[in-house]
């Protein structure tokens, strides 16, 4: 173990536990209820284990066993592990849409930590949401704490074919649509496309996440990579549980670990292998947990100087993450990346970044691509402006057909998800490769909670043609594993008023990439009438959670955090009143 820098007496857990009066005995008493002992916790850290395991998250549908193997860990170390349930948000089921309950998580992580006598945590996630939900949580709390990922699924098989989640699902879905492939053939898909526990095994949000999450600081070097149900990931596991309790002895909070610096590293790293659009709301949130200042423009400009050199789906040809850690994973990206990033920053090592990836191998050289040779030349995101989006939009270029880079068109506006599911499947539908597909309503209150609508499917009548791709624009958010010519996160959201809630069929549509515009061509006399025609919408909550996150939440350029959970909203609540 790490030379204590910390006595024992002065762990969190010992306000609990040690003093000699009535309120530490209720407290013993009922650790010894559970079977327990003194010396189970006396000098030793406390660490809470925070498992989002469900039966409804096939992501974590393992974490059952990997607590044991941290809890393994802890005690190897000589620390107390303590599994704790937190809720488990999934990407399949929950509806309408997992980003609802982001802050959720967030909210229930901080409390848990703050409330318990935990002098250190190990998050246990990876599905899309769980890894921002968690992380800003701790971050908040205060206390230290390690990330756990989930790690990626096996790649799928179809007669013989690798298949991504996702991905493959939206291609295979347009094929059927289109009458190319057959009944047989998309049932075959259907249940060849995830063959095991674990995360989208695309660089979707999940794996999107759990690499910004390490390239943070926040995981054990190299953790992001490992597919769940590789060996591997059980050593990692307790790996991670020996480490969060020498973190404690070396007081080794988030506020070290969390800096400027590591936020640039996390948003370098996340352009750098072809980035979910969903990164930007939980790299914002994130960053204002931490008070690091991260805006828009700050990662349009990572965008423009950091090259694509992960070639994973759907970005990438057609590499999976499998292939990615066998090429070197994570570590071996980073290093590529030589002084994009900054070294010095320090990790949940307690030592600097450069220690965890210097000289990390790559094994194969077109999964992971040198700096000379990348996939896109710039990064995955890029940034609009425009009186459409006056507060930004967010694109990747390098799904986009370079057709659309720059494009004008007319608009074909929908106001519900419904609705323009109708009009799509209308064979007769008039519409041209031309035109702009629009949804609107959809943005972090219109949704509610800014669902993955934003890649709205091709029209039928253009998939009958040949077409594969149309610029489309929502201020909903796409899937990690989508691709497309999708213009999202348009803000202010139509719901509220934005410029995009005055959009009407037949207006033209610009959008220039190099010029990072989105414009509609509409004069200013003929917006102002109808901005003052315009009629709010009724809201969508009247009380619950709902009614709570329509009045405090952020919009999507602001990170979609609650205004009062920032970090400068306030001070953090400091420690709970014991008697």
């Amino acid at each position: 173990m790490t030379q204590s820098k910390k006595s024992a007496d002065a762990l969190r857990s010992a306000r609990w536990f040690a003093p000699d009066d009535l309120r530490s005995f209720g407290h013993r008493s009922r650790m010894m209820q559970m079977g327990l002992g003194p010396e189970d916790w006396e000098g030793r850290p406390v660490i809470g284990i925070l498992n989002t395991w469900s039966e409804m998250n096939p992501c974590h549908l393992h974490f059952r066993d990997r607590a044991e193997d941290v809890k393994k860990g802890i005690a190897q170390a000589g620390g107390l592990g303590l599994e704790i349930p937190t809720i488990s948000i999934d990407e399949s089921f929950t509806k309408p849409t997992s980003m609802l309950y982001r802050n959720m998580i967030a909210m229930e992580t901080e409390e848990t930590i703050r409330s318990h006598p935990l002098d250190g945590v190990v998050l246990m996630g990876g599905c899309d949401k769980s890894t921002p939900g968690l992380t800003m949580g701790a971050i908040s709390a205060g206390v230290p704490f390690i990330f756990l990922p989930a790690g990626p699924m096996l790649r799928g098989n179809y007669a013989g074919r690798a298949l991504g989640s996702g991905s493959d699902a939206w291609k295979f879905w347009d094929e059927r649509r289109a009458g190319t492939i057959s009944q047989q053939e998309w049932l075959g898909v259907e249940g060849g496309i995830a063959r095991s526990y674990g995360h989208c095994m695309t660089m979707g949000t999940a794996s999107t996440m759990t690499a910004i999450a390490e390239a943070m600081g926040l995981c054990l070097p190299g953790a992001s990579s490992i597919p769940a149900a590789d060996a591997g990931h059980k050593r990692m596991s307790a790996s991670c549980g020996r480490r969060i309790v020498d973190m404690v002895w070396e007081e080794l909070t988030p506020d070290r670990v969390v800096t400027p610096a590591s936020v640039r590293n996390a948003a370098t790293v996340a352009m750098a292998t072809g980035c979910s659009t969903n990164a930007v709301v939980h790299l914002l949130a994130m960053a204002r947990r931490a008070g690091v200042a991260l805006d828009l423009d700050d990662l349009d400009a990572l965008g423009r100087t950091t090259p694509l050199i992960a070639n994973i789906r759907p970005l990438g040809d057609e590499y999976l993450m499998e292939d990615f850690y066998f090429a070197g994973g994570l570590r071996a990206l980073m290093d590529q990346l030589g002084d994009k990033l900054d070294r010095d920053a320090i990790t949940c090592t307690g030592k600097p970044l450069s220690d965890g990836i210097a000289g990390a191998p790559v094994y194969n050289d077109d999964v992971i691509r040198p700096l000379s040779n990348p996939v896109y030349a710039e990064g995955s995101l890029a940034v609009l402006r425009g009186n459409l989006c006056p507060n930004g939009a967010v694109i990747k270029p390098a799904s986009c057909d370079p057709k659309y880079y720059k494009h004008e068109g007319p608009a074909l506006v929908f106001d519900s998800y419904p609705e323009m599911k109708a009009a799509i499947d209308d064979e007769d539908l008039d519409v041209t490769p031309d035109h702009v597909l629009v949804l609107r309503n959809a943005g972090p209150q219109g949704g509610p909670g800014m669902p993955e609508w934003g890649m709205l499917p091709m029209p039928k009548a253009l998939l009958k043609q040949g077409h594969r791709d149309m610029l489309r624009i929502s201020d909903a958010r796409m899937s990690g594993t989508s691709y497309g010519a999708c213009i999202l996160h348009v803000a202010p959201e139509s719901f509220v008023g934005g410029p995009l809630a005055l959009l009407k069929t037949g207006d033209i549509v610009r959008m220039d990439l190099e010029a990072r515009s989105l414009d509609m061509l509409v004069d200013d006399a003929e917006l102002a009438a109808r901005r003052a025609a315009w009629v709010a919408p009724e809201p969508r909550f009247e009380r619950g959670w709902g009614y709570m996150f329509q009045r405090h939440v952020g919009q999507a350029d602001q990170g979609c955090d609650f205004d009062y959970l920032t970090a400068e909203f306030g001070r953090t609540a400091g420690e709970p009143d014991i008697f």
